[in-house]
Formats: C-alpha cells, sequence, structure tokens
C-alpha cells in the first residue's frame, strides 16, 4: 500500500509517469522512424526490393503474435521486472539493427525488438492502471499515455529524416539505446510488485501467438499482394483456426491465458473493437497522404515530417478534451464522437488533389484526425481496463495493444492495396492524376471504417456500466 500512496503526491507522480510513457514513445517512435530510413538502407546494404518491407513487417509480426503471451507474463512475473526484460530485449534489437551488414541480421534485429516491444507495451499501460490509484490522476496518466502514443509517430518521421540525412540510417536503431537505458535506469522509481503466481501455459502461448502471426502475416501480404492470393487467405483461414483452437482451451481451462471474462464484458470489448477498427484511419492516412506528399508535391522525407506536425498538435488537444469530456459525458460517447470526428477527418482528406492548399485543407484536416483519434484512445483506453482484476489488468492491457496493433496492419494493408487498385485501373490523363485517384479512394475507405467503428463505440461502449459488472459478475460466478 506504500507505494500506491507514494503516487499522490505531485513528484511520485511526475517521475513513474515519466519513465512509462518515454518507454511507450520508444516503442511507437520506431513504428515510424526505420519508415523514413528505408530507400536509405536500400541502397547501402543492397536490400532486394521483395524484402525491403520485412524490415517493418518483421517488428509489425513479432510484436502483435506475442503481445499476449507479453501481457500475461507481466501478470504472473511482476510487471516491473517484465518491463525490464522487454526494454532490455527492445535494447538489444536496436543495437543489432544499428549494427546489422546484411539485410537477414537487420530483419532478425526488428523480429527482436518486436519481441521486446510485445513485454514492455502491456506492462506500460498496467503499471499506469495499477500505480496512480486515484482516479483523476489515473485519467491524466492515460491521457499522456494516449498523447505520446500519436506523437512518437510524428517524432519518428522528423527524427527519421533528420538522423538519416545527418548522421546516417544505423542511427534511426541506435538512438533506442541511450532512451531505452535511461528507461531501465528510471524502473527504480516503479513499485516493486510480485507477479500473481499463475502458470503461463505452452500449448495456449504457441496457439495464440501462432494465430496472431499467422493473422497479421495475412494483413500485411495483402498490401503487397492484394486481395486475390491465395496463399494470403489460406495464411488467414490458419490464423483463425488456431485462435478458434485457443478460445476453446480458454474455456476449459482453469488459469486461462486470456480470462474470457474480460472479452465477453460488452463494454470491453466495444473498445477493443472501436480501438481496432478506428487506428486503421491514422496508420492509413499516414501510409496514403505521406506518399501523396512525396510522389505527387516532391516534398523530401524531412518536409513530409514537417507536414504531419499540425497530426501531434492535435493529438495533445484530443487527449485534454477527452480526459475533460469524460467528466461530464459517458465514455462511449466521448468514443464515437471522436471516431465520428476522425472519420469526417478522413472523408477530408479523400478530397486532396493535385495542387489543394496545405493551409486550408491538409493541416485542419490531419489535426482534426488527431484530435478525433486522441479523445477516441483516452475512452477506450480508460473501458478497456477499467473494472479488470488485478491479476489480469496485464492480458487487459496487451488485449488493448494487439487490437491497436492489428489495427495499424490493416490500415496499411487496406488503404495500400486499395490506392493501389484503383491507381492500376484509372484511366487519368496523367501519372499523378491516377495517384491522386487512388489516395481518393483509399482514404474513402478508411472513413466508412472509422465511422463504423464511430457505430460500435455508441451502440457497445455505452452499455451501462451495472449491466456489464452483472454480467462480468455472473460469468465468473
Amino acid at each position: 500500500m506504500s507505494s500506491s500512496r507514494s503516487v499522490s503526491t505531485r513528484r511520485g507522480v511526475a517521475l513513474p509517469l515519466l519513465v512509462l510513457t518515454t518507454a511507450q514513445l520508444m516503442l511507437v517512435l520506431d513504428d515510424s522512424i526505420v519508415n523514413i530510413a528505408l530507400p536509405t538502407i536500400e541502397e547501402q546494404i543492397g536490400v532486394a526490393p521483395v524484402i525491403l518491407p520485412w524490415v517493418v513487417n518483421a517488428y509489425i509480426l513479432a510484436f502483435g503474435a506475442l503481445l499476449l503471451v507479453g501481457g500475461r507474463a507481466g501478470d504472473i512475473l511482476g510487471r516491473r521486472r517484465t518491463l525490464r526484460w522487454g526494454v532490455a530485449v527492445f535494447i538489444l534489437g536496436s543495437l543489432l539493427g544499428g549494427l546489422a551488414s546484411s539485410a537477414s541480421v537487420l530483419i532478425l534485429a526488428r523480429a527482436v525488438q518486436g519481441v521486446g516491444a510485445a513485454l514492455t507495451a502491456p506492462s506500460v499501460l498496467a503499471l499506469i492502471t495499477t500505480t496512480f490509484t486515484e482516479r483523476s490522476v489515473r485519467d491524466k496518466a492515460i491521457a499522456v499515455y494516449g498523447a505520446m502514443s500519436g506523437v512518437g509517430i510524428i517524432l519518428g518521421l522528423l527524427l527519421g529524416g533528420v538522423l538519416t540525412d545527418t548522421v546516417g540510417w544505423r542511427a534511426v536503431f541506435l538512438v533506442n539505446v541511450p532512451i531505452g537505458l535511461a528507461v531501465l535506469a528510471g524502473t527504480t522509481v516503479l513499485p516493486r510488485a510480485a507477479g500473481n503466481g499463475g502458470r503461463l501455459a505452452g500449448t495456449d502461448g504457441a496457439l495464440v501467438t501462432g494465430g496472431m502471426l499467422a493473422l497479421v502475416a495475412a494483413i500485411t501480404r495483402f498490401a503487397d499482394a492484394g486481395l486475390g492470393e491465395s496463399s494470403t487467405w489460406a495464411l488467414v483461414a490458419a490464423g483463425a483456426a488456431l485462435l478458434a483452437a485457443f478460445v476453446a482451451r480458454q474455456r476449459r481451462s482453469a488459469d486461462p491465458l486470456l480470462p474470457l471474462a474480460i472479452v465477453r464484458d460488452r463494454v470491453r470489448a466495444g473498445a477493443y473493437l472501436t480501438t481496432l477498427l478506428v487506428a486503421v484511419g491514422p496508420m492509413g492516412a499516414f501510409y496514403v497522404v505521406t506518399l501523396y506528399l512525396q510522389h505527387v508535391r516532391d516534398l523530401t522525407p524531412l518536409q513530409t515530417g514537417l507536414a504531419w506536425l499540425p497530426f501531434a498538435a492535435g493529438i495533445f488537444i484530443g487527449a485534454a478534451a477527452g480526459t475533460a469530456a469524460l467528466t461530464r459525458l459517458h465514455r462511449g460517447s466521448v468514443a464515437s464522437i471522436g471516431a465520428a470526428a476522425a472519420a469526417v477527418a478522413m472523408a477530408w482528406l479523400s478530397l486532396i488533389a493535385e495542387n489543394v492548399s496545405y493551409w486550408t485543407h491538409l493541416a485542419p484536416a490531419m489535426a482534426l484526425l488527431a484530435v478525433g483519434f486522441g479523445a477516441t484512445v483516452i475512452a477506450t483506453t480508460q473501458s478497456a481496463v477499467e473494472r479488470v482484476d488485478a491479476n489480469d489488468v496485464g492480458v487487459a492491457s496487451a488485449t488493448l495493444n494487439a487490437a491497436q496493433q492489428v489495427g495499424v496492419a490493416l490500415g496499411i494493408a487496406t488503404l495500400g492495396s486499395v490506392a493501389a487498385a484503383i491507381t492500376s485501373g484509372a484511366t487519368a490523363a496523367s501519372a499523378d492524376a491516377a495517384l491522386i485517384e487512388g489516395y481518393q479512394g483509399a482514404l474513402l475507405v478508411g472513413a466508412v471504417i472509422v465511422a463504423v467503428g464511430a457505430v460500435i463505440a455508441t451502440t457497445m461502449m455505452r452499455a451501462s456500466t451495472q449491466a456489464s459488472e452483472a454480467g462480468q459478475a455472473a460469468m465468473h460466478g
């Protein structure tokens, strides 16, 4: 109890929050910082174009596939200990990537980073939930956590461009080493708590990891091969079968890796689904609009990163506005309003043209997208981790992270595939016009997906707290 009381002081809140949000920033940073360096990596170490996407995909696959295992490891072994192991593994992967001399070593390094991220990310959110016990303090901490998630992406674009242009591509990996070491040193301020002493079943872990691996691999392949590739659909079928077998085992298990009451709760399930669908928007928009800015508007990587600064500002505004709104509105209302705003922003972006104004069109649409996304993340995060047994908060956090990671992969794959398909079939007079036609269609599809997220937030997350708690108690009983 003493560790819980200690975070009631200003210093007791600030130091743990700084450590945890820096860890989150490091993980999110790596989602975008490497992308900027890909052309240089391809040229300098001779990565074949067909292999190059795996520099990104290896991280996404390992991260997404191992999240549930990482979350449960934190519950069982202790979250501070798991966070330390995760950050140490992430540092190792970053060091290996910075020193890589071949494509195979670089891809291996990215997979190691993904393993470290899967151990770290659930423990970060779980520690925020369990460390900051006062409701008002916890809500503000979650707001900072949500803001860091968005800012990390923009910072990655900016830092990736600066480091690649000045120091070289290896710096985009090596920059994680001092950040990670600082986080490791700072973990001493986090409360020490033993795990729950449960058991991490190998079969359960293998089934969920294999299922997530197949599913995320299929999503990333759709971006490259389109929807007509039979081997990709075979991966979808394999992933679905493995995950179905995993769920069947959880129903029978006395000590499940994922207690099904967590996802049977209507409000929490709605938060997970909303998170997945709304995450499609920003990541899909990043992918498509960045291509537009570089291929049509001829911006450099650094200029492209700077062009996304309104998004960074919007994330802070959305997180603050969402936190304030939660004191007056139901979480489902905040999530649905935020998701609806993000859908409007995606539709606004879909009206891009060859010479559309940055200041009156792109910048405000980017900011609105971020505000909507930021507010939604605050509401869904709080719904996902509240009223969860302390022994299960790690796996509940991991499920939320997994939903967001799948949404990220789905956004890039779906919008990328739609843009490519429309562009290849376009009858436009110029190459730029064909590209723009593809980008417009992709962003419109993204707007529809995010709008579905708003509907789910309205219909599922607005279930009464009392009904949800009663249902959860019945499941445990």
